[in-house]
């Protein structure tokens, strides 16, 4: 990508704030692995939010964290963002501002700091063993935990609590609704169900689907040949002879989608499916005490 494409893509506000934007490690490009890529998704400006970055302190670096929410406002209602494999680009920073717009205090942690840039890579298998495989949930768990605590010190309110994520974070956000008491709603897009174990990654959605803290929404697509509809029944069975907070979730598969669907900025992006998923989580996390 040249600099006028990297232009392109950051939202416009003030100039330092934009150069600083550039600079940073967080939402700077696209991943190249999900290159071609519409930069005229990105569209959410920051007229009337407070937007940007801060380097957290967690174990052994600093994690760069993207957050947005509306300006001048404290005790919001927190929604943690969670990436796809590519890590926190310019689509999850607008994904942010989409939330911070219906006024929460969104933040995107980058979770992948420790083991690289997924964004320099070119093909989704060197993202998986490169940077994916070296990124253990324990870590992944704590971390979020410490930008939940920078959230609550920011601006949040961490009673209202509610966690979203895409494909790689969309079983993110199962793992943390049943790792955090204090997930009042989760809304998982097209997160991996079943699995392989190993020792970074000793369970999977399915194993602690009956053991939610937080009623989860979980939008899959029918044509997802990575998670097929038998993983989303059997997750819709387990989640039936769980808990409360399990037995109040609810999974919906859309027919005509594949994976990715609401990523308007590739090709698997579906508008119609998307729009009524975006439109379903909001009303998952004001009906279950988030908003």
């Amino acid at each position: 990508m040249s600099q006028a494409d990297l232009d392109s893509l950051v939202p416009e506000v003030a100039p330092r704030n934009r150069r600083d934007f550039l600079k940073t490690a967080v939402g700077s490009a696209f991943a190249l692995a999900a290159l071609p890529v519409a930069a005229e998704t990105i569209t959410t400006d920051t007229q009337g939010l407070d937007a940007g970055e801060y380097l957290l302190d967690v174990p052994g670096i600093k994690m760069p964290v993207y957050y947005a929410k509306p300006a001048g406002k404290t005790h919001l209602p927190t929604i943690v963002v969670v990436s796809e494999i590519f890590g926190v680009h310019q689509h999850i920073a607008d994904i942010c501002r989409r939330f911070a717009k219906l006024g929460y205090l969104a933040v995107a942690p980058e979770l992948f700091a420790r083991a690289g840039d997924p964004q320099s890579l070119g093909t989704i298998a060197e993202i998986q063993s490169q940077i994916v495989a070296k990124t253990p949930d324990q870590q992944v768990m704590s971390d979020i935990d410490a930008t939940v605590k920078w959230a609550a010190a920011n601006g949040g309110d961490d009673n209202r609590l509610g966690i979203t994520g895409f494909c790689w974070g969309g079983r993110v956000a199962w793992l943390y609704d049943a790792h955090n008491p204090k997930v009042k709603a989760a809304v998982a897009w097209y997160g991996r169900i079943v699995g392989d174990k190993s020792e970074n990654f000793p369970r999977n959605p399915i194993d602690i689907a009956g053991k939610l803290h937080g009623p989860l929404l979980g939008l899959y697509g029918g044509k997802d040949t990575g998670i097929p509809v038998a993983s989303v029944e059997q997750a819709r069975e387990a989640l039936a002879k769980g808990d409360a907070a399990s037995k109040a979730s609810e999974l919906k598969v859309f027919p005509n989608s594949g994976h990715a669907f609401f990523a308007d900025y590739r090709a698997s992006y579906v508008e119609a499916d998307a729009k009524q998923g975006w439109a379903l989580a909001q009303d998952w996390f004001r009906k279950h005490g988030v908003a």
